[in-house]
């Protein structure tokens, strides 16, 4: 193992499939791998992320331990039953500073015990595009100065747990209309603009930003943010000041390597300024990205394309990080935080759904997934108990479904967003006059038009538990 090599695994946040901690982990720890960040597709059966994630941290306590750990629909530790946290936008709808600082400790209490030390959260993003297929209910709102005052909140609640901050997507992900796991966005608005609105979060201070692979015309037309020397140096480095650690996000995506390859990304990024690569999941028994990385960044040294100065000022920068926060070991109280929190969060829920209708008797419940996006998964989500059952509909089979009598609920998130379920919605409000429509994503304008609409702004099982009391008359 040379130097360079070992450089080369200090800047690799690598990542494995499945409920297992790989045979190749501990030798990947010995040639340098920087850490580890657990995805969806670790959590095992029982939905205990948690022991595996104690599992990880064993082979190599002072290495990087990550997931994304955002509260409401975005939820590794609550996968299969939900999160019993309040979401960003359900907590910017609160503007509870207070609030948002007791649930994000609350979640950095659970990290803690976990034994976890970086959250890839919060995303500071700001939703100013309504029909934005990866962000919505992440986000605290539309709002640059709600948005700001809940990141930082959101930051000090995990940092009272000992627990570090990943602020993102850096420099913004909110004014798209593409997902970048799937695609490359596009923002086209003016530089005043982006510095008006979607900087303003970003001022915050953090141990980590976290990079978009969103394409910024204003400051570089020619690649996304995680590949962009102008964005991730002269503008979060040199304009905005920080100082901290710039982790990627997954360069396995589309948007960031779809062109250039994970190799090729990893490089680039480097270049552009990041210090740790975030690799997504394999399904494979050995490291190949991490392998391909590393191979591709001894390459770029070796050619000059990266010079071997940013490669050390990449690794000591990640270095410096594990030294301050992986020392991380549950704060005394931490069931108390954990349970104050939780507590917070279902009397903020009950509030935020108060006014909706009440069924007189049982009423059915029909749910219609109009999809997801890879950062919520396969999260548990709109279960509610209207004591008359749940028909479950997927997109496709919206048309050919007849308009249900009697008193109805139905469930979604992002209503608008498959024109046949919407057109389907819309006859079965206007047929049937004791439908009440619970959007569960971040809602469209367009749903103002009718006047049966619950907003839950998230499907977080705090939310939907307090929404199907206040339903019923449990209140």
């Amino acid at each position: 193992m040379t130097e360079l090599r070992r450089l080369a695994h200090a800047v690799i946040l690598g990542a494995f499939s499945g409920p297992v901690v790989p045979a190749w982990l501990a030798p990947a720890y010995a040639d340098g791998l920087a850490g580890i960040c657990l995805y969806g597709n670790n959590i095992p059966p029982s939905g205990d992320i948690a022991g595996l994630a104690r599992r990880v941290r064993a082979v190599d306590p002072t290495a990087v331990l990550a997931l994304d750990e955002e509260g409401g629909d975005v939820t590794r530790l609550h996968s299969r039953t939900g999160s019993p946290y309040l979401g960003n936008a359900a907590l910017g709808v609160c503007d509870d500073i207070e609030l948002t600082h007791a649930v994000a400790a609350g979640i950095g209490a659970e990290l803690a015990q976990a034994g976890v030390w970086l959250d890839l959260a919060p995303s500071a993003d700001i939703n100013s595009n309504p029909h934005n297929p990866v962000i919505g209910t992440r986000s605290f709102g539309a709002d640059p100065a709600l948005v700001a005052r809940h990141t930082a909140a959101f930051v000090a609640g995990l940092a009272s747990q000992g627990i570090a901050a990943s602020v993102k997507h850096f420099p913004g992900h909110g004014d798209t209309s593409t997902d970048s796991h799937l695609g490359l966005p596009r923002v086209t608005v003016t530089t005043d603009v982006l510095r008006a609105r979607e900087l303003v979060p970003f001022a915050v201070a953090a141990a980590t930003v976290m990079t978009s692979h969103v394409l910024l015309d204003a400051f570089d037309d020619q690649q996304p943010a995680t590949l962009s020397h102008p964005v991730l140096t002269g503008l979060l480095r040199d304009e905005l000041g920080f100082d901290g650690v710039i982790v990627t996000d997954a360069l396995d995506m589309a948007g960031a390597s779809a062109i250039h390859g994970v190799g090729g990304a990893a490089v680039m990024s480097l270049a552009a300024g990041a210090d740790l690569l975030c690799l997504g999941p394999e399904e494979s028994a050995e490291p190949h990205a991490i392998h391909e990385v590393v191979d591709a960044v001894c390459r770029a040294v070796g050619s000059g394309d990266l010079s071997l100065d940013r490669l050390t000022e990449a690794a000591t920068s990640v270095a410096a990080l594990r030294d301050t926060w992986s020392a991380l070991s549950p704060r005394p109280g931490g069931s108390g935080v954990i349970a104050d929190a939780r507590l917070a969060s279902v009397r903020a829920a009950a509030g935020l759904v108060a006014a909706a209708p009440r069924f007189d008797g049982p009423a059915k419940v029909i749910r219609i997934d109009t999809g997801t996006n890879l950062a919520v998964g396969d999260t548990a989500w709109g279960v509610l108990d209207l004591g008359g059952g749940t028909v479950d509909l997927i997109a496709a089979d919206v048309s050919s479904t007849p308009v249900h009598p009697g008193e109805v609920a139905v469930v979604v998130r992002r209503a608008t967003a498959v024109p046949e379920v919407w057109a389907w919605i819309e006859r079965q409000l206007s047929t049937n006059p004791l439908t009440t429509l619970i959007e569960l994503g971040w809602p469209d304008p367009a749903l103002t038009a009718h006047d049966r609409v619950v907003r839950t702004y998230g499907s977080a099982a705090v939310l939907t538990d307090a929404l199907a009391a206040a339903m019923r008359g449990d209140r």
